[in-house]
């Protein structure tokens, strides 16, 4: 199982805060699951607290974070 995580508004838009998951092969396959379908393309990806892209291969205990981008000056 994998653990996901939800930070900031993205807690609203996907309607949870932590939710385990089903292993994928990769953060892409996971991220194909229906449950996150509303999750925009930039979001930023993080695979045991390292970011990540969707590449990124899963193994059975992984946390999965997803965050939006961060802006600033």
């Amino acid at each position: 199982m994998l653990t996901v995580k939800c930070f900031a508004r993205y807690r609203d838009l996907l309607g949870f805060t932590e939710q385990t998951c089903a292993t994928a092969a990769t953060l892409g396959d996971l991220l194909m699951d229906p449950r996150f379908e509303r999750l925009p393309k930039d979001a930023l990806l993080a695979v045991n607290q390292t970011f990540a892209d969707r590449a990124t291969p899963l193994r059975d205990g992984d946390e999965v974070a997803l965050m939006p981008p961060v802006s600033g000056g």
